[in-house]
């Protein structure tokens, strides 16, 4: 038996949203916008434990009530200057409490809108895989290449896929990629596994589960939570 472990990369400061307050804290149904990223990951019975992966100079985390997730919930101020930087952080923290074989779940807090469903598949399809993989949607979209702001090429999209997360790796694995790789070069977990020559298994996610990234998006997000809950 492998036990499943969560970590919410709660560490970013979301320039980009243009407010005060990093926006996983911005306020989603009356609530901060990490508190439903957590509430998804603590209501799934395989999920025994949910670290959330805080700046070292977080000053919000600890001003909300967190109880109704006190059986599952550990905040860790182990934040860096990277996202890479951050999982790994995390996972030195746990390193005493978690096998080799066990598997690390990382979900951005500003994905607030994924379900019940999904995350069950991404377990059930990887949980037997010799690499692990991750939520992602294929692509859609006709895909242009500019260049001077204009359009000079069309992309073939027919192999493309959006990542999304949560993304699932066993312990030893996630943290060998992140020993073994320049964290400035990596934006996301299955990165730093390609960079080791291997592929990560692409499973279907969900057109909810968006992180949330400019102030348009709490707006979606407030109407993709009302669809999913």
């Amino acid at each position: 038996m492998h036990n499943y472990y969560a970590f919410v990369l709660a560490a970013g400061a979301g320039f980009r949203m243009n407010t005060n307050i990093p926006k996983q804290y911005l306020p989603l149904l009356d609530k901060p916008v990490i508190f439903h990223t957590i509430d998804v990951l603590y209501r799934h019975p395989e999920i025994k434990r949910i670290f959330v992966l805080l700046s070292p100079n977080d000053d919000y985390f600890d001003s909300y009530d967190w109880k109704e997730f006190d059986s599952k919930l550990t905040p860790i101020y182990c934040g860096g200057a990277t996202r890479a930087e951050t999982v790994l952080g995390g996972l030195k923290f746990i390193a005493d409490n978690v096998s080799d074989t066990d598997w690390i779940l990382v979900h951005d807090a500003v994905r607030p809108c994924l379900d019940t469903e999904s995350l069950s598949r991404l377990i059930c399809e990887v949980k037997d895989d010799d690499v692990g993989g991750l939520l992602a949607v294929p692509v859609v979209d006709t895909l242009k290449k500019s260049q001077d702001g204009r359009a000079v090429t069309t992309q073939p999209r027919n192999e493309l896929w959006r990542a999304q997360t949560p993304q699932m790796y066993r312990y030893k694995l996630l943290y060998n990629s992140h020993i073994s790789v320049n964290p400035l070069s990596v934006t996301d977990e299955a990165g730093t596994i390609e960079l080791l020559g291997l592929s990560s298994k692409l499973v279907t996610g969900s057109e909810y589960n968006i992180k949330i990234t400019y102030p348009d998006d709490l707006t979606i997000a407030e109407n993709n939570l009302l669809k999913v809950k």
